[in-house]
């Protein structure tokens, strides 16, 4: 008997210990992310995990971790005692009763989970193949590119959580009051295709393009960044879609120095892996500053270091690059702007009181503004396109509540200083997938077709996706598998 006791309370234990943590977790991760996903959630558990903000751990640790502890100290010490005082009928009341809640509360968080996340319905399509993929996928490797003789350098900044939500109404956004003024300048007087409109313009996020990564892939590839849930860990594979052609892959070929700058660990989500098959580019993350002594060896601020460093690196970068007869592709991914609530470096103002969230938003606006004025009064600047976008929408949990549900959300987009001019000059409808072809016709490179991936250059009269199937049609149709993915998936195990 007394052997049976001890397995009980071991059980119950960490049965107590699992319901806790699964309900805390489920909970924690949609107040985190609240957008999340199936496509990103499965993404995230196969990636690597290396990197990620100790903040956000010490946060899952205090609110998930310890209240777990705490319960499944506080059954194990009451089914002990009870064991001990030889309470039978308490000892297996309570037993009973700790089942109970432990099985009851797992239960109800895994379907509270599943449904928040609409996993019933990715299963679904996981079980339906599209053919919008594998039927309109242009490869990029079989499509005649031209580039012109004097080739143009690029600055191309991902943006962490950009929207033209963040403008103001009479500029298209979705608050009373303009958090991004200089923003809203830039894409005003460059080009973010909203043709005579001045109310900002911006891309739409399609499914496997709704997290950093997934953008990332999206605007380099022309595809979703789509891994199915029996695929193989991506830190067990050989490559990151290593058959894919991406922007990075067209540009060595044609002898750009590529660099890839950011304040993170880029070991995360396997940014590293991506950026180093797919352009070989030289990559400055916070690992790197601190082994090149850009950073001091105990300096961690954030995710790494805050984006006013990432733009000091680039025009350090861009001055030694540009001595150089070969072109270059600064590539630049922000932080400061991530969930939640953002970092307040020390150039941040308090100009909207304790909204925290738009006071980093308006000093990532007004950082951005000082770098791209900067790049214009140097000499290569003539010579240099620049992109300025988001990678998704923002997942700060509460700052877009005051925004009408009705509002559609964009990312920011302003391309600055381009060869080309738009052939049309209505608004476009375009979707994140659409820069890829569209950044190539900026540096001045003819395509022939105008299509790349599922891209297509919005600088040409060619219709996009949306444009042709409609937003919803195409968005149901990226969230099915896709034989075409699956077989690039095989192709790196």
């Amino acid at each position: 008997m007394k052997i049976l006791k001890c397995f009980v309370v071991l059980l119950l234990t960490v049965l107590a210990f699992v319901a806790v943590l699964a309900t805390c977790s489920a909970k924690w991760a949609l107040k985190t992310w609240n957008h999340l996903t199936a496509d990103e959630l499965v993404f995230h558990l196969r990636a690597p995990l290396e990197g990620t903000n100790q903040a956000m751990i010490d946060e899952f640790i205090k609110n998930c971790a310890v209240p777990a502890v705490v319960i499944a100290i506080v059954a194990a010490v009451l089914l002990v005692i009870t064991g001990i005082l030889k309470k039978k009928r308490l000892f297996w009341s309570i037993s009973g009763i700790v089942l109970a809640a432990s099985t009851g509360t797992t239960a109800f968080s895994a379907v509270n989970f599943w449904n928040s996340i609409d996993f019933g319905s990715y299963l679904d399509e996981q079980g339906q193949y599209s053919e919008l993929i594998d039927g309109f996928y242009v490869d990029p490797s079989k499509v005649d590119i031209k580039f012109p003789e004097k080739k143009r350098n690029l600055v191309y900044i991902y943006m962490e959580s950009m929207e033209t939500t963040y403008t103001d109404k009479k500029n298209g956004g979705g608050f009373e009051d303009d958090y991004i003024p200089e923003l809203t300048t830039l894409a005003q007087e460059n080009e973010d295709f909203s043709g005579t409109d001045k109310k900002l313009n911006g891309g739409y996020v399609v499914p496997g393009t709704g997290f950093t990564m997934g953008a990332i892939f999206g605007q380099s590839c022309g595809i979703p960044l789509k891994t199915s849930i029996d695929a193989n860990e991506m830190d067990t594979r050989e490559g990151f879609f290593s058959n894919t052609v991406a922007l990075g892959d067209i540009l060595e070929e044609q002898g750009y120095q590529q660099v890839f700058i950011l304040g993170s660990e880029a070991a995360f989500a396997g940014k590293d892996h991506f950026f180093e098959q797919h352009g070989n580019f030289d990559i400055i993350d916070y690992n790197s500053a601190k082994e090149r002594k850009l950073i001091p060896e105990d300096y961690k601020v954030w995710w790494g270091f805050e984006d006013r460093r990432s733009f000091a690196f680039a025009k350090e970068k861009m001055l030694e690059l540009s001595k150089s007869d070969q072109p270059f592709n600064i590539t630049i991914l922000t932080v400061d702007t991530h969930f939640e609530d953002g970092y307040v470096c020390e150039q941040c103002e308090d100009q909207w009181g304790d909204n925290q969230y738009a006071n980093v938003i308006s000093c990532s606006s007004r950082q951005i503004s000082e770098f791209v004025d900067w790049i214009k009064k140097q000499d290569f600047y003539k010579d240099t396109t620049i992109v300025l976008t988001g990678d998704h929408t923002t997942m700060d949990s509460d700052f877009c509540d005051p925004v009408s549900d009705d509002y559609e959300r964009r990312v920011y987009t302003s391309f600055i200083n381009s060869a080309v001019e738009p052939q049309q000059k209505e608004k476009r409808e375009y979707t994140l997938l659409d820069y890829f072809p569209t950044t190539l016709a900026a540096l001045g490179a003819e395509i022939d077709g105008n299509r790349l991936g599922l891209g297509t250059n919005v600088f040409s009269y060619e219709q996009t996706l949306v444009e042709r199937f409609g937003l919803d049609t195409v968005g149901e149709e990226l969230r099915k598998k896709s034989r075409f993915m699956e077989d690039l998936e095989k192709e790196d195990e």
